[in-house]
């Protein structure tokens, strides 16, 4: 299995799923970590890179980071916003919002099965 980890540095986790520089692709194989793999973010809209806030009624697609993470089976970030969490979990893909900062932190916690969930952390758009 896949899980892709929000990630700017490639070591902590990042604040904003859809602002992310890129994403820690980690596969698992039988409860252990094979490999980990870096996927710069192309394809998240262009205002989620600038740094530019969403105002009400602004509707952009899911779609390519989507596509982009299809492959994953989880996706960890310490913040995301409300519409991309519901339909990552509308594609099969559980979204996790955590307050561990560390990718391989949040790595063995997944793995041993105490990652938390903090849908409550997530930013309404």
């Amino acid at each position: 299995m896949k899980v892709g980890i929000a990630s700017d540095d490639k070591q902590s986790i990042a604040n904003h799923f859809g602002r992310t520089r890129g994403f820690i692709i980690a596969e698992l194989v039988e409860g252990e970590l094979k490999s980990k793999d870096y996927r710069p973010n192309n394809f998240t809209h262009h205002s989620h890179q600038g740094g530019h806030e969403h105002r009400g009624g602004h509707n952009h697609s899911h779609a390519p980071i989507l596509e982009a993470l299809k492959d994953c089976q989880v996706v960890i970030s310490r913040g995301m916003g409300k519409r991309i969490y519901d339909d990552l979990h509308n594609a099969d893909i559980e979204a996790i919002i955590t307050d561990i900062a560390g990718v391989d932190e949040a790595i063995a916690a997944y793995i041993g099965g105490s990652l938390v969930d903090n849908p409550e952390k997530g930013c309404v758009h």
